[in-house]
């Protein structure tokens, strides 16, 4: 950008004025100053190796900075606390928001436009940040797998009978969905494991494992939350399953980062919990 140069005729001689003539010119010189700081709002602020603030920081505000710094006006941000909640719907399927519990089921019906990633069947719209995803874990040397991805209804079905077979009806629905109220079946669910302990696919302790930390640290980073978590069990109505990831897109991943929103329940004030009795 090109910088602000002062007319000629405002120049100040080579001897400094005295009296009432350096006044005149020091209130002349800073009326310049001024008129060309509301002339040219878009000229960057002194980077921090002249003393100024950066870009960052005048944005957000500098750390330990003892005065607000002046709005910054820009275009909006999906990644900020700000971002509009109302942008997607919650309720319709094919939003990558759509909210989906033990309260809030889907039309048993619903299938979702799907492509293919690492031979699992994706939404459309999630995969790009899913190819993304697990090509950032593979150049940290942490190498994810993925286990599970869109289920229909009919498999949904088959899977919870599974469970009820095992755990009863009550220990079925606190570790999986009934048919109509799972993530998987809009596709925007997957669930990953690891290679450094493949024992600990789908229990506890992939939390713990290479794969599990890393997914905690960086899905936000590409569009995903660990859904269900210990501390939210109350709301999302499931155990902790730090292994399942749902694609909810960068902007409000990282929003609900910003904030310390832990689910879409709290985020949307939308019902959760155990099922309707």
């Amino acid at each position: 950008m090109t910088l602000f140069r002062v007319p000629d005729r405002t120049r100040l001689p080579a001897r400094r004025p005295r009296g009432a003539a350096a006044r005149a010119s020091a209130v002349l010189a800073t009326a310049v100053v001024s008129t060309a700081a509301l002339l040219l709002p878009g000229c960057a602020a002194p980077g921090p190796a002249a003393g100024g603030a950066s870009a960052a920081e005048v944005a957000h505000g500098a750390p330990g900075s003892g005065s607000s710094p002046a709005p910054v006006a820009s275009a909006p941000d999906e990644s900020a606390p700000g971002l509009d909640l109302a942008r997607h719907s919650t309720s319709d399927p094919d939003s990558p928001w759509v909210v989906v519990n033990k309260r809030l089921p889907l039309d048993p019906a619903y299938e979702p436009d799907l492509v293919t990633v690492r031979g699992y069947l994706v939404r459309r719209d999630a995969a790009p940040d899913l190819a993304a995803l697990l090509a950032a874990a593979d150049a940290d040397g942490v190498h994810l797998t993925l286990r599970s991805a869109y289920r229909g209804y009919a498999k949904q079905a088959a899977v919870y009978d599974g469970w009820v077979a095992q755990l009863g009806a009550a220990g079925a629905d606190e570790v999986s969905a009934r048919p109509g109220h799972s993530e998987h079946q809009t596709g925007l669910a997957v669930d990953v494991g690891g290679s450094s302990d493949p024992g600990c696919d789908f229990e506890q302790c992939f939390a713990g494992t290479p794969e599990g930390r890393w997914v905690a640290r960086h899905a936000a980073d590409h569009g995903f939350v660990v859904r269900y978590t210990g501390p939210t069990t109350a709301v999302t109505g499931y155990a902790p399953e730090p292994w399942h990831l749902r694609w909810v897109g960068t902007g409000l991943a990282a929003h609900l980062r910003a904030t310390g929103v832990a689910t879409l329940e709290e985020a949307f004030g939308l019902p959760g919990g155990d099922y309707a009795r």
